[in-house]
């Protein structure tokens, strides 16, 4: 059952001190609060005084930080007077190191500043359901972060979700099949629908396509007409590397013809044939995943899904394979931009 919060978060938060780094002076600087009586995700980390400094304070405290999110999946920095994309950005840095580059795109984006991107240009009616970022290939950020800077009038939220309880949620038949063979994505660029291939590999050049795709893992062919087809096969279940937690990691729910809408898949079913369609998804062997299988992955999403309002300033970390990010429709205009940090490369981590 979908929980939204709205109102007075007040009355949904269980306060604490704050005992980071041994040091009283520290303890008193934040407070640190439970969103939710049901559930950790996310933490709320708010400021003890108006003269408490973010990137100062995350900077004396990264070690504390990161424990707590590895046991919430995820930490709300609100109301810290971050107002720009430069404190965004640097404060992302102090936390996380350096940024990443968005690479092998599955959505559209623009870069705002530096690494700093926008969130995915879906049109303002649509929903973006709940997925972890990049978990459609081999190699993804640890750290996501996102900063609200301009709130929609209304609607907007960033609905989030515990992948360890997605996994727990999914019915065992299913998440065995799931685990047991894989995924194999398999994405056809230069059709004119979804991203272009110069898009999603940020190059015009055949030879560096060639090049990312030998060194991910993915299959690739040249086809007629400047257009290209992949095909690469991923996790479908993973191990987080630093809590040892079985979490659901990949994004079968979005890339499977099925999920289209009705209408849209009637019209892309006169244009494609099967293996022309711009996205979809198999089991690792190639077989064909059964639509109700998805549905029961989205309804286990639903079921843990914590929707919560942006207040304006709010700065949102995620350990990217313990919870999962969405966006819902919104009104008016909306700015959420998003900093990726810290990558985790699949194949090399087999090694």
């Amino acid at each position: 059952m979908q929980t939204t919060l709205v109102g007075d978060l007040e009355n949904a938060v269980r306060r604490r001190p704050a005992t980071l780094a041994g040091n009283e002076s520290i303890a008193a600087a934040v407070s640190i609060s439970a969103l939710r009586s049901d559930s950790s995700l996310p933490l709320v980390i708010e400021p003890g005084s108006t003269n408490i400094d973010l990137i100062d304070w995350i900077s004396s405290n990264r070690e504390e930080l990161e424990k707590h999110l590895l046991d919430a999946g995820g930490i709300l920095f609100r109301g810290f007077a971050i107002d720009s994309i430069e404190q965004f950005q640097g404060l992302t840095e102090a936390a996380s190191g350096h940024l990443l580059d968005y690479t092998y795109r599955s959505t559209p984006r623009h870069v705002v500043s530096g690494k700093i991107y926008t969130s995915t240009e879906y049109p303002p009616h649509q929903t973006i359901p709940l997925h972890n970022e990049n978990s459609y290939t081999r190699n993804w950020p640890m750290k996501i972060w996102f900063f609200s800077r301009v709130v929609a009038a209304t609607g907007g939220e960033t609905p989030i979700a515990d992948s360890r309880r997605v996994y727990q949620r999914i019915p065992h038949g299913v998440r065995e099949r799931f685990e047991r063979s894989g995924l194999m994505y398999v994405r056809n660029y230069g059709s004119g629908f979804d991203l272009p291939w110069q898009e999603v590999f940020q190059t015009t050049d055949w030879s560096e396509v060639e090049t990312y795709c030998v060194a991910s893992g993915i299959e690739f062919e040249w086809l007629p007409d400047d257009r290209l087809r992949t095909r690469q096969r991923c996790q479908a279940v993973v191990t987080h590397p630093l809590t040892g937690e079985m979490v659901w990691f990949n994004q079968a729910h979005l890339f499977h013809v099925s999920r289209l809408p009705e209408e849209v898949r009637a019209a892309i079913w006169t244009i494609f044939s099967e293996e022309d369609l711009p996205r979809n998804v198999y089991y690792g062997d190639g077989r064909a995943i059964d639509a109700d299988d998805l549905d029961a992955i989205c309804e286990a999403y639903e079921q843990e899904k914590i929707v919560f309002p942006w207040q304006t300033g709010d700065v949102l970390l995620l350990d990217n394979m313990l919870a999962a990010h969405a966006r819902n429709p919104f009104t008016g205009p909306r700015q959420v931009v998003v900093g990726m940090a810290e990558p985790f490369d699949e194949m090399r981590s087999r090694n």
